[in-house]
């Protein structure tokens, strides 16, 4: 047997994951497989690298328990490895009187998640923010900011310190449970086929997780599927930086998955607005237009899709305009930050959220898991995952030790 354990994906859950189980056991045989020649190439390299609360998330679910406890061990461990974190807050802005009464539902959320968030008015936000307009605020304090491929590349020197071997360039293509071990087949097209055994498998996939689980033979939680949803950012110039001082974002609409368009002042010193909230053509093509016959195939050949587009027709038709005309983008920011232009707009890098699509056309908004014997595939890891990223690698190390016992 090659190792005790075997990690599949070099985002931030994988390299979670996989220094949590060196922690636990210390000495043991573990490898990190990743099928770019880098790390944090998908998900993690893509987000907002927003440190998040916990507010939006119904108390009592993994993510509102998750999230909290992920806050703090990121700052935390972000403080060990000497990386720069900015601690803003955030305002989440009520332009109107619906979202005023959408406020206090998202103040009593906080109170019950344990959560600081404090009510401003209009007076007290301009105050605070004098760029930015609305009818009230709520100021929660603990939202920041980082960069997380530079705690994904501290997670990977703690993994090889650990002892832990990563193998970067390497694309899992088979995978085969025994009573005994897991065999784990990978290799590019053209290049000699690899083969590693392990004791236990992880598999944290992103947007090739369901695929990954199919693989080994798992049956997915109720028949999920993941849909890519393309999220365009753009960022402010230089002299628009100074515009805002906390991350600023809409009051969300509960019956959308999404949070809306946000301003995010980064670590480094930019400013991004986005994301939007895209069907994507590809689940790994962030070029605008990108597109992969399979990946769309694999949606439009799902039933639970077309229920949740049936449900999205409105929502779907505006996100698709504002990402072809870029006004109706500028638009939805101006609500509330009404000194943004057009040409502000700068050229950003999208994203895609791997979104697990359950086949009543839900959307899967908490963590979802398939197990075996000896495998734990994480089917879906939505935000806030990165924040979270620490605490889940916790449970699902606690998980595959458990089992071995």
């Amino acid at each position: 047997m090659d190792a005790e354990y075997c990690v599949i994906g070099g985002g931030i859950v994988g390299l979670a994951t996989a220094m949590s189980l060196l922690r636990r056991r210390p000495g043991t045989g573990l490898v990190l497989l990743e099928k770019e020649t880098r790390l944090a190439r998908h998900q993690t390299g893509h987000n907002s690298g927003v440190i998040h609360s916990g507010i939006y998330y119904q108390p009592g679910s993994f993510k509102a328990r998750l999230c909290r406890r992920g806050a703090e061990a990121t700052k935390a461990f972000c403080s060990e490895h000497g990386i720069p974190v900015s601690v803003q807050g955030k305002l989440l802005v009520a332009t109107d009187a619906r979202d005023a009464g959408r406020m206090a539902e998202l103040e009593e959320r906080a109170r019950q998640n344990d959560i600081d968030a404090v009510r401003l008015s209009g007076a007290e936000l301009h105050a605070l923010e004098p760029h930015v307009r609305g009818v009230g605020a709520l100021l929660v304090t603990a939202t920041g900011s980082v960069d997380y491929r530079r705690v994904c590349t501290a997670m990977e020197q703690v993994v090889l310190a650990g002892g832990g071997g990563i193998e970067l360039g390497v694309e899992v293509t088979g995978i085969r449970e025994s009573p005994t071990e897991v065999a784990v087949t990978a290799g590019r097209t053209g290049s000699p086929r690899r083969r590693w055994t392990a004791s236990r498998l992880v598999v944290c996939a992103g947007l090739q997780s369901d695929r990954l689980a199919r693989m080994a033979g798992l049956p997915l939680p109720q028949d999920a599927r993941i849909v890519p949803f393309r999220g365009e950012y753009y960022q402010l110039p230089e002299n628009k930086r100074d515009l805002v001082h906390h991350l600023i974002y809409p009051i969300p609409d509960p019956d959308l998955p999404f949070l809306g368009v946000h301003i995010t002042p980064m670590v480094d010193g930019r400013v991004t607005v986005g994301p939007n909230a895209v069907l994507g053509l590809s689940r790994e093509g962030y070029r605008k237009g990108s597109a992969s016959f399979r990946d769309v195939w694999d949606y439009l050949s799902f039933p639970g899709f077309w229920r949740l587009a049936a449900h999205n027709v409105r929502t779907g038709a505006v996100e698709v305009r504002n990402s072809l005309i870029k006004r109706g983008y500028l638009d939805a920011v101006r609500r509330y930050c009404p000194e943004i232009e057009l040409a502000d707009l700068l050229p950003e890098e999208a994203g895609i959220r791997a979104q697990a699509v359950l086949k009543d056309g839900a959307l899967a908004h908490d963590f979802l898991f398939a197990q075996s014997d000896r495998m734990v595939h994480v089917i879906n890891a939505p935000s806030p995952a990165a924040t979270a990223a620490i605490p889940i690698g916790e449970m699902i190390a606690d998980r595959c030790i458990e089992e071995r016992t």
